[in-house]
């Protein structure tokens, strides 16, 4: 996998738009769940390439570091070759001396070759430390986004768990008469109304009974009193 390929990929998932993405999906808890298991892999697989890339970039700073390092080598060698044929030439050994001043230029050869290096090495460091510095921004974000991820997931069945709670609730309160109830407590109200209507008229029937009784006890009474008086008028004669 290319550098800019994982680029591409960390900066893209980076930006996903989740409430987008929830708003397309039939099932969100299924789609947030399978979310969060493509992010997953997806850092994982991201954090090792990173990871090599970092690895490369490091090789590369430790070259350019040793290149460096060999020219400041090669240059003290060329400046201490330089001097020992400065010195034997003034010493009268005129050709021992242009062996150390080849010595020298030879040194001198590596030098430049050292510092070419190293200045040839320093635009794809500077440019791979970018690309470094970008994908761990993009990685970032990206766990940053798999924990709202989790987080809208919990959010989700969370309200889902609540509504089916709700649910179960209104399909129970439909077997109840919600515009009137007391409406069986009136239905039996009414009943014991009748019962007491009915005891109250069997009370009424038996007192009206028992005063019948009376008034023809009364009316006995005086029927026998009436036959008293005639007995009597009759025995004054």
């Amino acid at each position: 996998m290319s550098k800019q390929t994982i680029l591409g990929r960390v900066t893209q998932l980076a930006k996903a738009n989740i409430n987008a993405l929830l708003d397309q999906a039939e099932d969100p808890q299924k789609m947030l769940d399978q979310l969060i298991r493509d992010y997953t892999n997806n850092i994982a697989e991201a954090e090792q390439a990173v990871a090599a890339t970092i690895g490369n970039l490091r090789l590369m700073e430790q070259d350019h570091v040793e290149d460096v390092e060999a020219a400041r080598e090669w240059g003290g060698k060329a400046l201490a070759a330089s001097r020992k044929a400065d010195e034997l030439r003034a010493g009268g050994s005129g050709p021992e001396a242009d062996t150390f001043d080849n010595l020298a230029k030879v040194a001198l050869g590596r030098q430049l070759q050292s510092e070419k290096e190293a200045r040839t090495a320093e635009p794809t460091i500077a440019a791979q430390t970018e690309v470094v510095d970008k994908l761990r921004t993009g990685l970032d974000q990206m766990k940053a986004k798999l924990s709202e991820l989790k987080a809208k997931r919990d959010e989700l069945v969370a309200r889902a768990k609540s509504a089916q709670a709700q649910n179960r609730m209104m399909d129970a309160v439909k077997n109840i008469n919600v515009l009137d109830p007391t409406s069986e407590l009136g239905r039996f109200e009414d009943k014991v109304r009748r019962e007491e209507a009915r005891a109250l008229g069997k009370q009424e029937l038996a007192a009206s009974s028992l005063d019948a009784q009376f008034e023809d006890l009364d009316a006995l009474g005086d029927s026998a009193e009436v036959e008293a008086r005639l007995a009597a008028l009759k025995t004054t004669k």
